[in-house]
This record gives C-alpha cells, sequence and structure tokens, in this order.
C-alpha cells in the first residue's frame, strides 16, 4: 500500500481506495517526539508504555487498511507532546502528569510553546483527517464510514479489565450496534460499550469530525496484551477485517444524520 509521508510530517496517510467508502483513523499510533524536545524530560523507557501511545494501534491499523484496501490516517507523534484525540480548550490536551509519571517537558510550558504544537502537529494532524474524510466523501458520492482504532491497558490502578475489545460512542448508535453485535460473536471474546471510558467526549476526533457532521462512526479499544506482538494484530486484522467490510457495505452507514450530543449542545 502506497503511503503518503515525509520523515518530519506530523501524520501518515495510508492511501487506500476512496471509493470504498471507509476511513480508518490512528489518534495514538507512534511514539514519536522530536530529538529538540531531549524526551520531554522523560527517561526512555517511559516511551514504551501507554503514556506515550496506543500499543500496538500502527500495526493493527495497517493491516486493516492493507486487508480492506481503504485509506488510514495515523498520527506521528506522541500524545505525550500533544493529544490529538482532545479538542483545542481541552486541558488534557498537554499532559502535566500521566498515569503517575511527571512531564518535565510540559510543566512549566509557555503559552508560545503551546500554540506551536498546536501548529505543528495537533491542525496538521486533524486537518489530515478532514481532507481524507473529504476525499472519500467525494469518491463515493456518499457519507463515508469512519472507524477510530485504540487501545487500552489490561488493567488500571491493580483492577483487571476484562474486556478484549470495546465500543466507544456517544449517540450515533448506527455503525455501534451492528458492530457489538458481531463482536459478540467471537468466540471466547469479551466486549462493553462504553468501557473503559465513555465515548462522549466533547472536541475529541469523533466530536469534531463526525458527531458534528452527521457522519457515521465508531471507536473501536483493543486491549493491549491482545495486540502486543505481530501475532496478535495478525489475529486481530483476521477478524476485523470482514466485519468492517460487512459493515461498510450497509447503505445505511453512508448517510448523513446529525444526533445530539451527550456532552451538550454543538
Amino acid at each position: 500500500m502506497k503511503t503518503l509521508q515525509t520523515d518530519d510530517s506530523p501524520f501518515e496517510i495510508l492511501d487506500g481506495d476512496a471509493r470504498c467508502g471507509l476511513v480508518l483513523l490512528a489518534d495514538h499510533a507512534t511514539n514519536r517526539v522530536p530529538a529538540a524536545y531531549d524526551r520531554l524530560g522523560l527517561p526512555e523507557t517511559a516511551f514504551a508504555r501507554h503514556i506515550a501511545y496506543d500499543i500496538g494501534i500502527e500495526g493493527l491499523t495497517r493491516a486493516l487498511a492493507e486487508r480492506l484496501g481503504v485509506p488510514a490516517v495515523m498520527s506521528r507523534f506522541s500524545r505525550l507532546l500533544i493529544d490529538p484525540n482532545r479538542g483545542e480548550d481541552d486541558p488534557t490536551l498537554i499532559m502535566r502528569i500521566s498515569d503517575g509519571a511527571i512531564v518535565p517537558g510540559n510543566h512549566p510550558i509557555t503559552e508560545a510553546e503551546w500554540q506551536h504544537r498546536l501548529e505543528t502537529y495537533h491542525r496538521p494532524y486533524h486537518g489530515a483527517v478532514s481532507q481524507t474524510i473529504g476525499r472519500v466523501a467525494a469518491a463515493s458520492g456518499l457519507a463515508p464510514l469512519v472507524i477510530s482504532l485504540h487501545s487500552f491497558t489490561p488493567s488500571w490502578k491493580g483492577m483487571p479489565r476484562p474486556w478484549h475489545i470495546t465500543v466507544l460512542w456517544d449517540s450515533d448508535h448506527r455503525a455501534v450496534d451492528p458492530l457489538l453485535s458481531e463482536l459478540a460473536a467471537i468466540p471466547g471474546v469479551q466486549t462493553a460499550s462504553n468501557e473503559p471510558y465513555d465515548g462522549a467526549l466533547r472536541g475529541d476526533t469523533m466530536f469534531r469530525h463526525c458527531m458534528k457532521t452527521g457522519i457515521p462512526h465508531a471507536l473501536i479499544e483493543v486491549r493491549q496484551d491482545e495486540i502486543g506482538d505481530p501475532a496478535g494484530i495478525a489475529r486481530w486484522a483476521e477478524r476485523l477485517a470482514p466485519i468492517l467490510a460487512r459493515l461498510n457495505a450497509d447503505e445505511a452507514l453512508h448517510t448523513y444524520q446529525i444526533f445530539p450530543s451527550r456532552t451538550g449542545p454543538y
């Protein structure tokens, strides 16, 4: 699959067939931080943790895009630098502390640096997402189906998380209902709705690009130990690819309809 990028680009676009009508997104695909930031003052080991990126999601996104032949947009910067899955006014946009790890390079931070990260990383990534969704809409002549891919830790503060895969959403249930039904039918797989997080997050990627525009969508979360190695990534790509293909073949998931957000008025 052709890859559109430069080494210093804040995003990577996997260039699939826009006529298919499906777009994949990976907000937290990599743990990259430019050398000038000196790892934000953190040890190298911090960038192997979930605080820096969504473990396994880059590989899963590449595998699904390849199998389905569809476009994908992935970030190419760590969420520790700035989180693309947060609105510009979200106080957690640039984290000072993440799961107990103090981030020296983020505190204190000047207003000029805050704006620099927005303009250099956050906004270009969202520009690429908008451009890709628009290109798919134009090529297919329909509303695209957008699937965002994330991963979550097997436990949190000592509490195990039993789900293998979950779906996050706000109030647009069109893609969520059939997706949950399909996932629940996989033998031995435990799934859930809006676990371990609530999918209604004002200003996040799904809110910005799908809820406000009426585009059908869903956010998939895979437990990180399920996709922590190539074998796990291949297993879940094999499971998810036919499911997403069936969803994408549903005409009802290619129409525009704006649903009210649980976060409040648009």
